[in-house]
């Protein structure tokens, strides 16, 4: 009988692949090891070019957003996750084909020996990418390196010994004493139903303690928005009936990182290290930030830069943290510091110029969000603020500050992205609320609440103009906001006519500056442009 071929060492792969992608799932949650996948995909769009990187956001985000398939940065989060899972899925099934390949015309004894190299040839290679990742291991670095190489050994010898079992069935006598009469068929049955045994325990188990973890989080009712009334209670202008909260829930504050999954910091261990042209080098407990410093409120919007116009790339809550000038006095900086190098326990560096720091007192390394210990995913244990920039500006999962003396691109300026990303004005229409249509004095005038949000870093907005068509500009009402430095809801109450009609928004900032109108791409420095709505009455 024919030695199995290619579509069969395909098929084993992908089977074999998919049991060692639960199985290193449930390490990961079960013994505090890296998942592999998410490991080399992280690490793979960091060597990538940056052109590379861009144009992958983008292809990704244009997708979300036409397909209108939920949150862009949670459906984006999980397409990474995906494309990391079948990355390795891939190298499963490619690894398959190669051995099959090579062992046609080998000695099917020397099967599980192949499958070894090939393990290791896999393997070892991605040991070094866990021992070199900037993440902590739980495990530890050499512990993860290790596991990583056993783990592909085991799968290169479980693909030799399903190849060697494959050659040698069909030619085994019916009735030869000690020879179950199995064909090739019902042996890959059977191998199929052991692998999705291996696959959905291992998922399932690895899913719970994962679950586990995650109930570490302070639930809703402990949250500060859940206890205090927002400063703008009372408020005269309400938002349209449609407009986006004007407070974001913490679970639904978007999220951007570099990261397939976010970094684990054992909150007990951490320390912040401030360094370089200091006189007073230091190291900080999170209890040192909280109980040694005045802490500083305040509510605050922040965006992506890869927000495109009316995307949802941007949320508000309540930071909490410590003045970030006023720990810079205990350290003692020397004159010749110009800037601060930040670094982030996921490798993520920016570059702070020292300037920006003593010229708002609002800029704050943060420890909570809405009254409670920063999430996991959104930087814990502590992430900065700095008033005006782009979310690409302000690591998160922070680890050191070192004092510098010159200026350095960060993570997002060496790939391409403006030096400085000072948010652009927008303005948004969330919505144009045709089933709340108000009635007037007089029952043949009608009006339809349109409303949205309107925001320009920490420069505030002065007034915000709604357009029907090409007719003219129209003030709308602006609602106060929750502080300087965050959005504002604004509301138009059009005087309703039949048709179809196109409403367009645009904003000025408090000293009048107008945002601007020319529509540019979100990369280098931000989208701009105006925002339209098409509505059919």
């Amino acid at each position: 009988m024919p030695r199995p071929g290619l579509l069969a060492g395909a098929l084993v792969g992908a089977l074999l692949s998919a049991a060692l992608i639960a199985i290193l799932y449930l390490a990961s949650h079960l013994a505090g090891l890296p998942f592999i996948p998410f490991d080399v995909f992280d690490w793979t769009a960091r060597v990538l070019p940056g052109a590379v990187i861009t144009f992958g956001i983008d292809a990704m985000v244009t997708v979300i957003r036409a397909l209108d398939i939920g949150p862009t940065s949670e459906v984006a989060k999980l397409a990474e996750q995906t494309m990391a899972i079948a990355g390795l899925a891939v190298t499963g099934v490619v690894a398959g084909i190669v051995l099959f390949a090579v062992m046609r015309k080998r000695d099917a004894a020397r099967a599980i020996s192949a499958g070894l190299v090939l393990g290791a040839i896999i393997g070892v290679p991605v040991a070094l990418i866990v021992l070199t990742r900037g993440q902590p291991v739980a495990a530890g670095r050499v512990v993860a390196a290790l596991w990583t190489v056993v783990a592909f050994l085991g799968f290169g010898a479980a693909l030799g010994w399903v190849y060697r079992r494959l050659a040698t069935v069909a030619a085994a006598e019916p009735g030869a004493a000690g020879v179950e009469p199995i064909d090739r068929r019902r042996f890959m049955i059977r191998l199929g139903g052991a692998t999705a045994v291996i696959t959905v325990a291992g998922a399932t188990l690895g899913k719970l303690l994962a679950g586990g973890r995650a109930a570490g989080v302070a639930p809703a009712e402990e949250r500060w928005s859940a206890m205090n009334p927002l400063p703008n209670a009372g408020a005269q202008v309400e938002p349209a009936e449609g407009t986006r909260p004007e407070f974001t829930p913490l679970d639904e504050h978007y999220r951007i990182d570099i990261n397939a999954t976010p970094p684990v910091v054992d909150g007990e261990q951490w320390r912040l290290r401030i360094s370089g042209l200091v006189d007073r080098p230091a190291e900080l407990t999170l209890a040192d930030l909280r109980e040694r410093y005045e802490p500083t409120h305040q509510l605050i919007t922040l965006a992506c830069i890869s927000n495109r116009i009316a995307g949802d790339l941007t949320s508000t809550t309540r930071w909490t943290g410590v003045s970030l000038g006023r720990l810079l006095q205990d350290v003692g900086l020397r004159p010749e510091a110009t800037h601060l190098r930040i670094r982030s326990v996921d490798g993520f560096d920016e570059v702070v110029a020292l300037d920006v720091v003593r010229a708002d007192p609002r800029l704050m390394l943060t420890y909570a969000w809405d009254g409670v210990p920063l999430p996991q995913q959104h930087g814990f244990p502590l992430r900065i603020y700095i008033p005006d920039r782009y979310g690409m500006k302000q690591p998160k999962w922070i680890e050191s500050i070192e004092a510098i003396d010159q200026w350095e691109p960060g993570y997002w300026v060496r790939r391409g992205w403006d030096r400085d990303a000072l948010m652009r004005a927008t303005s948004v229409i969330d919505t144009i609320a045709v089933d709340m249509m108000i009635i007037q004095a007089d029952p043949q005038s009608m009006t339809v609440p349109i409303g949205g949000i309107a925001h320009a870093g920490a420069r505030g907005i002065s007034r915000v103009e709604v357009r029907m068509d090409d007719g003219p500009w129209q003030p709308a009402l602006l609602r106060e906001p929750l502080s300087d430095t965050t959005w504002v809801i604004w509301r138009y109450d059009w005087p309703f006519q039949p048709g179809k009609h196109t409403f367009t928004v645009r904003c000025f900032e408090r000293d009048g500056t107008p945002q601007i109108e020319t529509p540019s791409s979100v990369r280098p420095s931000g989208a701009t442009g105006l925002h339209s709505l098409r509505e059919v009455f």
